[in-house]
């Protein structure tokens, strides 16, 4: 009875999981406006992205969980609405080592194609304070000393 309960539960949680994602078949019924509203690019922007993706996909090897598109949709909702990856991974069905390795590999390639670069030229002007202050905040696992017992 436990058991099939579970899987009752195990069915009903991946379906919810499945709704929550947009997936790129889903995405493609959004007008360019809602798409720019939904991930911050066009939908030029957004091709050529994945273009530049299906340059580096490997001939052999296991294929991906994701699609090209729906792992560039990953990457952009990872960027714009700032979830951790944990959350990104879990509306996407994957691990969070997955959705951390694709956003990592996605970076890396879209970095090198040397086609998605910020502005160069910062404006100028009277009133713009370009002091900033950065904030490291790298998650780096740390080394807790080992407990010992002392007997009195």
């Amino acid at each position: 009875m436990i058991y099939f309960l579970l899987l009752i539960y195990t069915e009903e949680f991946r379906i919810f999981i499945h709704n929550l994602r947009i997936k790129y078949i889903d995405s493609k019924k959004l007008s360019e406006t809602q798409f720019k509203q939904y991930t911050g690019i066009s939908w030029s922007t957004f091709y050529l992205m994945v273009e530049q993706l299906q340059k580096h996909v490997p001939e052999k090897g296991r294929p991906p969980k994701l699609r090209i598109e729906d792992q560039i949709l990953l990457c952009l909702s990872y960027w714009r609405e700032y979830r951790t990856l944990f959350h990104v991974a879990t509306s996407y069905g994957v691990s969070e080592p997955t959705a951390s390795r694709i956003v990592r590999q996605a970076e890396d390639c879209l970095i090198k194609s040397n086609l998605f670069n910020l502005p160069k030229n910062l404006p100028e002007g009277k009133g713009i304070d370009w002091n900033v202050v950065i904030v490291d905040a790298t998650e780096i696992p740390i080394q807790r000393p080992k407990k010992t017992e002392e007997k009195l």
